[in-house]
């Protein structure tokens, strides 16, 4: 193990954790080859496979998974003596690590950045935006400082804390504007159109949308809620938007947007990050201007007359 170095465990454990050369490489800024060569390096080095490999993926071995879980600590425990140093080396965080889910990320980022670098001065604030699923992991394994998501998320090793909570919206042509809002079961006679697997925000919208265990008759797939509103405004089905996507997703597109009855269809979204991080008192502060940030924000931007109809 002496010749074990820092950087194949960080190439490891991106690898183990997308499944895939090209996202791995793309992650760590390397290119695949050089990827390649590095896990094969240490494969030979701890004289053990750690991954079985496929044409389309690959996959921790039984010793890889074991191995994965104490790579995992000691990355942890890096990147934790490396908050520890930026906390002695500044009396405030200069470098702040944030991600945030997509269907979150265009409509709040911006304000919050803004607020952020007016309240702290000279902060760097690096983003990244990927699934909720990626983001948690990211945080625990101290990739990230903070993460802005849907919750609750019940992790024991991070902290939650509650930003605030929005209602969900039809979005239909503009055509149907006038007819009665359908009832949840309803929707499930109707095409709707969804987000790809993985977004949570998906998983929240089947789960209002089905009364049972039976899904909506027909369900179409977008990549971004934009693409989703777009759909709609050409006639293609019916979709639900987050609240606070409402004046940005529907500024150019033909359609109509309306309340559910009760009981209508929410979220919590809040923002996380470690129990255990040295920069703690920091990202508390930090998670208080978010907060007000995001709370200012989603009050002062509906300008929608009850949200009856844009487009």
């Amino acid at each position: 193990m002496k010749n074990v170095t820092l950087k194949q465990l960080r190439y490891f454990e991106a690898l183990a954790r997308d499944g895939r050369f090209r996202i791995a490489a793309e992650a760590c800024a390397i290119s695949q080859p050089a990827l390649s060569m590095q896990i094969k390096e240490l494969e030979q080095e701890l004289g053990s496979a750690l991954f079985e490999r496929n044409a389309r993926e690959v996959k921790l071995t039984e010793f890889g998974k074991l191995f994965a879980l104490r790579v995992r600590d000691i990355l942890r425990a890096v990147d934790e003596l490396g908050d520890f140093a930026r906390t002695s080396r500044n009396h405030f965080l200069k470098r702040l690590r944030i991600g945030v889910i997509p269907t979150v990320a265009p409509y709040l980022l911006p304000v919050i950045i803004n607020d952020l670098n007016r309240t702290f001065s000279g902060i760097e604030i690096d983003v990244r935006e990927t699934l909720t699923t990626k983001l948690v992991q990211e945080v625990i394994q101290g990739g990230l400082d903070m993460a802005i998501v849907a919750l609750p998320v019940s992790e024991p090793a991070l902290k939650e804390m509650t930003l605030l909570e929005e209602q969900f919206v039809l979005v239909r042509r503009r055509e149907d504007e006038a007819k009665p809002v359908p009832e949840r079961e309803a929707l499930r006679e109707m095409r709707l159109l969804l987000l790809e697997e993985g977004h949570c925000f998906r998983d929240q919208a089947l789960s209002f949308c089905k009364a049972g265990p039976m899904r909506p008759k027909e369900i179409m797939e977008g990549s971004s809620l934009s693409t989703l509103v777009q759909m709609v405004g050409a006639g293609i089905g019916v979709t639900l938007i987050p609240e606070m996507a409402v004046p940005v997703e529907t500024r150019s597109a033909l359609v109509s947007i309306a309340r559910f009855p009760p009981p209508q269809p929410s979220r919590r979204i809040g923002i996380v990050w470690r129990n255990s991080a040295p920069l703690a008192i920091q990202l508390q502060q930090i998670a208080d201007v978010i907060r007000q940030s995001a709370q200012s924000h989603l009050v002062a931007e509906p300008s929608q007359p009850s949200l009856a109809s844009v487009g």
